[in-house]
């Protein structure tokens, strides 16, 4: 179960023990050539997209046990492919955590036929979010997902199929919405999106629901119903936030084009694909569902034809519709070296 980290708990950063690391240089990126896997290649991506991941966190996305992850992150780091910080936790020692570095944004940027400043990467802002006030909320959202993935890699019949950072959401539907991620999810047969508004109990509800007036006018402007999941920290805090919900909600013109569940962190053992989730109208213990159980209100909706298929970019789109897909979130399989990440990806379903 993905638990709620707080940012009281998670106080600046200690300083790391002194290691040797290789120097960012020409002649160091052409050697990266023959050293960075595609897994490597793919992590980088994702931390350049999702900002910072902890070493438990990239355990779980891809790698087959902890050690061979640590042991692979600290060769990353040496390379200056990886920059690390462990914050200062006023209880226990907290994990060590990994952003992108600059030998890692020049090989993405050099990948995409970038230079790194036009890769959007400065090492200072990649870093920051150590020093962040949202860093406990980043990290919460990232453990949401991770969960996901690491429960479909031990389920070949689920997969995280979308996995769309706040950065990114916010390029695409700024104007209207500001979630905290997007996602897409298979199960049975089943294809569900959703937004995600990660709670963490520090803000008045009265935020959350305000939101929800954006979610409807993009709901109408775009034809598209996409289910909005509500994460608490508490089942508390939970019946709280329904309450207000389903004021807010009916006072929506079109109350039915936006689908809530919301779900809590105290469901032990449990991820986020797992029976934990109520529908806004629904009561009861028993109203609860998994994740690929809640309403796929899209079939519902007249979608666009999609259009041809189109190179993959790492860019944010720039479409009013959720159309394009972020880079596959599934890394390739422990052990393999060879690039098999897909390098397209398709316009629509």
């Amino acid at each position: 179960m993905p638990t709620v980290p707080t940012q009281r708990s998670l106080r600046g950063s200690q300083p790391a023990r002194s290691r040797p690391r290789i120097a960012n240089s020409t002649e160091h990126q052409a050697a990266l050539a023959a050293r960075l896997t595609a897994r490597d290649r793919w992590l980088l991506r994702m931390l350049h997209e999702h900002r910072v991941l902890t070493s438990q966190q990239i355990t779980d996305l891809a790698f087959p046990s902890g050690r061979a992850a640590r042991r692979r992150l600290l060769e990353l780091f040496q390379w200056s492919v990886l920059d690390r910080f462990q914050p200062f936790t006023t209880h226990g020692a907290a994990p060590m955590h990994y952003v992108l570095a600059p030998a890692g944004a020049g090989v993405l940027a050099a990948e995409d036929g970038l230079d790194v400043k036009d890769l959007g990467y400065r090492r200072d802002r990649a870093f920051g979010i150590a020093y962040s006030l949202h860093l406990a909320h980043t990290i919460g959202i990232n453990q949401w997902f991770t969960s996901l993935i690491s429960h479909a890699r031990h389920d070949p019949t689920t997969a995280v199929t979308a996995w769309w950072s706040e950065t990114r959401v916010a390029a695409h539907f700024g104007d209207l919405v500001r979630p905290d991620a997007y996602g897409r999810w298979q199960a049975d047969d089943r294809d569900i999106e959703f937004f995600l508004e990660y709670d963490t109990g520090t803000e008045a509800l009265a935020v959350v629901t305000r939101k929800l007036h954006g979610y409807a006018r993009l709901a109408e402007a775009t034809g598209i119903t996409t289910p909005l999941l509500i994460w608490l920290p508490t089942t508390r805090r939970e019946a709280g936030a329904r309450r207000a919900l389903t004021r807010a909600r009916a006072d929506l013109d079109h109350p039915h084009r936006l689908p809530i569940a919301t779900a809590t962190a105290d469901h032990d053992d449990a991820t986020p694909a797992d029976p934990i989730w109520l529908p806004l109208e629904a009561t009861g213990a028993g109203a609860r569902r998994a994740l690929h159980q809640l309403p796929d209100a899209r079939h519902r909706q007249n979608r666009p034809t999609p259009p041809p298929a189109a190179p993959q970019t790492t860019t944010a789109p720039t479409s009013p519709a959720l159309a394009l897909p972020p880079p596959h979130p599934r890394p390739p399989a422990p052990g393999i070296d060879t690039d098999t990440t897909p390098d397209r990806h398709r316009h629509g379903r």
